[in-house]
Formats: C-alpha cells, sequence, structure tokens
C-alpha cells in the first residue's frame, strides 16, 4: 500500500545523521539557533516595528511596548532552544493542563471588553490572552499524543484527539471568541501524522451537515453579521460593512509602489478601524504598494519554508509533527488575515503574525519558533 503524501513527509527525514559532523562545529549549532530561520524573524519583527510605528500614528509609548514585547518573546525563542526535545515531550501534558486553568480563570476574573471576556490582568506585567498560549500549547498536546502511537492514526486515536481539540475551544467559544486557530494547530498535526483521505473527506462532509446547526444555535450575532457582510458589505456601509469597504480601499490605493511610509490616509484620517491590529495589513499595503506586500510574503514564505525543511530533516516524531505544524499553522494565519483585510474572508479578528500590535501573540509565537529551533539543532 503506497503511503499517503502526509505520511511520506513524516518518513522523510535524514536518519543517518549525515549532516550531524558539519553542524556540530557550527557556532550556531552550540547556540541552538538555527541562523536562517533567525534572520527572517528578525526582519520580519523589524518590519512589524516599522509599520507599528506608522500606524499608531508614530506614538512612541506603543512602539516601545511592542518593542519590549519582541525583546521578551525573542529571549523566550533563545531560551525554548536551548531545552531538548525530549524535556518538551515529557511536559507537554504538564502544559496543556495549565493553559486549560487559564481559560477557566478567564470565565472567572478575566476582563470583559467589548462584551468578550478574554483577557487576565496580572500585576505588574499587565494584561494577556490566555486563549494565545493555547495556540502555543495545542500542536505540542496533539505531536506529543500521536508520537507515542502507530503511523497513520487508527480513528480511536483520531477521536480522542479531536477532545483534546475541542476542550479548549468549547472554553474559549464561551467567552465568548469562536476562535478556530485554536484546534488548526492540531488539525495540521492530524495531517501531518498520515490521517486517511477517507477520513479528511468524512469530516468535511461532517462540517457541512452541521454547519446549519452551528449557524442557528453556536454563532452570535455579530459573527452571523461578519459572514453575511462578507458577501454583500455595501449593505451595510455604514456598519457591519465599513471595515471591509475601507479595508479594500487603503489596499487599492496604495498602487504599486504605495504612498509612502507613514502617509497613508485611510489609516492616519480614522477612516480605517484597528489599524495597527487586525487591519494592519491594510495599513502596510497602503503605505508600501504591491511590490511592499510582495516582499513581505515572501518573507513570510521563507518563515513557512524553512520550519517545513526543519520537520523533514527531523529524526523523531514529535519534531516532525511539531516544526511541521508550527510553519503550516504560521501559513494559515497569514492566509486568515490577509483574506479578511482584502474582502474574501469574513472579519475574524486573528492578528497578522509578527506584525499586529500585541504582546502576548508575539511571545507566544515566538517561543514556539524557538522549539522548532530545538528541534533541528539537538540531534
Amino acid at each position: 500500500m503506497i503511503p499517503s503524501e502526509q505520511y511520506r513527509f513524516l518518513r522523510h527525514a535524514l536518519r543517518d545523521g549525515r549532516s550531524i559532523k558539519t553542524e556540530s562545529s557550527s557556532r550556531w549549532t552550540k547556540l541552538h539557533l538555527d541562523p536562517w530561520l533567525l534572520c527572517f524573524l528578525i526582519l520580519n519583527s523589524l518590519l512589524g516595528l516599522m509599520v507599528v510605528y506608522s500606524a499608531t500614528a508614530e506614538d512612541s509609548g506603543m512602539v516601545i511596548r511592542q518593542a519590549i514585547s519582541f525583546g521578551v518573546g525573542f529571549i523566550a525563542l533563545f531560551i525554548c532552544a536551548q531545552i531538548p526535545p525530549k524535556v518538551y515531550q515529557s511536559i507537554t501534558p504538564y502544559l496543556y493542563v495549565i493553559a486549560i486553568i487559564l481559560l477557566l480563570l478567564v470565565l472567572a476574573i478575566g476582563e470583559k471588553r467589548l462584551g468578550a471576556r478574554r483577557w487576565i490582568s496580572l500585576p505588574g506585567i499587565g494584561s494577556v490572552q490566555p486563549s494565545e498560549f493555547m495556540k502555543f500549547a495545542m500542536p505540542m498536546m496533539m505531536a506529543w499524543y500521536f508520537s507515542l502511537r502507530a503511523f497513520p492514526p487508527k480513528f480511536i486515536h483520531i477521536v480522542f484527539a479531536f477532545i483534546l481539540m475541542m476542550i479548549p475551544f468549547i472554553l474559549v467559544a464561551l467567552q465568548p471568541d469562536l476562535n478556530i486557530g485554536l484546534i488548526i494547530p492540531g488539525i495540521f498535526v492530524l495531517f501531518l501524522s498520515g490521517m486517511s483521505w477517507r477520513l479528511i473527506l468524512g469530516a468535511i462532509t461532517g462540517f457541512a451537515i452541521v454547519a446549519p446547526v452551528l449557524w442557528m444555535f453556536v454563532l452570535q450575532e455579530y459573527q452571523k453579521k461578519r459572514v453575511l457582510t462578507l458577501f454583500d458589505p455595501e449593505s451595510d456601509a455604514l456598519g457591519a460593512g465599513w471595515n471591509i469597504i475601507q479595508s479594500k480601499i487603503a489596499i487599492g490605493s496604495g498602487g504599486m509602489l504605495g504612498k509612502g511610509f507613514t502617509e497613508g490616509t485611510q489609516s492616519h484620517l480614522g477612516y480605517l478601524p484597528e489599524h495597527h491590529t487586525d487591519f494592519i495589513m491594510s495599513t502596510y499595503a497602503e503605505e508600501f504598494g504591491f511590490v511592499g506586500v510582495f516582499l513581505l510574503f515572501s518573507l513570510f514564505a521563507a518563515i513557512i519554508i524553512r520550519c517545513l525543511m526543519i520537520g523533514m530533516n527531523c529524526f523523531h516524531n514529535f519534531g516532525r509533527l511539531y516544526a511541521g505544524a508550527t510553519g503550516l499553522t504560521f501559513f494559515f494565519f497569514v492566509f486568515l488575515n490577509s483574506g479578511m483585510v482584502s474582502g474574501i474572508l469574513p472579519v475574524t479578528g486573528d492578528p497578522l503574525p509578527l506584525m499586529s500590535y500585541g504582546g502576548t501573540a508575539v511571545i507566544a509565537l515566538l517561543a514556539g519558533m524557538g522549539i522548532v529551533m530545538s528541534i533541528h539543532t539537538h540531534r
């Protein structure tokens, strides 16, 4: 029987240690850092700081706070890169339980903003969003679970994995926040572990069947309005459709080369809402145009490809699954945010990785990249 493409991904890694000798003498390997991935992340972070500076109307306070978040994130990256993957594999269930406890604390003592309870205030630190840490813990939990079992996984193992994914998803939905980004990393781990295409198509069919039920009884009114506005934003141009319409205007007005750094009008004149968080891509496209967006997407592609390469060259299942899922999850959030601001996907509120203003998401993402580097350098 010919293995599936996902299963072939897991069997493609070098197992004879041919690259160990050349890499063992490398200064980067001794630091347990991957120079290529680190370079791409630093460039992306600098670009993100530059756009935040423009999007916040040159607010130095917000830029400094974001720079501090990047600094903490890169420190977390370096620390996480020093810890061998076997340690992560052994502590993963505990990290998952801690993340679940934090989500429960949000429901009990979390801050309520804009009708949702999603943040916990920590003295001396500020507000943190535990759902972002679950995005960090979820792929680790799925990689740990499937690394202990034979590939491709059996149906009973897939069912239990879905239970592990749905627990945090339900807790976040109660905030309320229908954050599909929590289960996407787990789904990518399932895909890479060699899940049968019959099961994948069956799951898609099952979702299509229950979608009307979710629409009627699960989705909130504001979420339904976002979906309906996607197809006809002009029907409520001054209400729910305002964000998408102004975002399209900002992207289109950038042209080929853009209006220039800090010269955007949609964001600086207040037409574009959330221009430094959810819609920062629109701000960037208006100021740097098609050429700037192409360069940014090239940088995103380099990060994604490097993560996949590290996963393919890893010789243990936990590392392959985690590194591969990290790269695909990064791609998913880039696609989700870009589709949202360009009007081809509903507005979900998910940030653009390493670009949108916000500390928790930056620190969690960079810490996850540190684990990917640990997987690459600890042979």
